[in-house]
């Protein structure tokens, strides 16, 4: 299989101060985008990072 091929169904969302919403990365699986998600918010910001599956949205 190829990275074109690979499907990436777990993405990492960061809402800031103002509550506005970013897609920081879609992964393959969603144990990558956890990591993903951990290690960018124990950096102390104020920001909030979670993830989600592609295709779902936090209201």
């Amino acid at each position: 299989m190829t990275d074109s091929n690979v499907m990436l169904l777990w993405q990492v969302i960061r809402e800031d101060d103002n509550g506005n919403r970013y897609r920081v990365g879609r992964y393959a699986t969603k144990d990558e985008a956890q990591k993903t998600a951990d290690t960018l918010g124990a950096r102390g910001h104020r920001q909030m990072y979670w993830i989600e599956r592609v295709g779902q949205s936090v209201q």
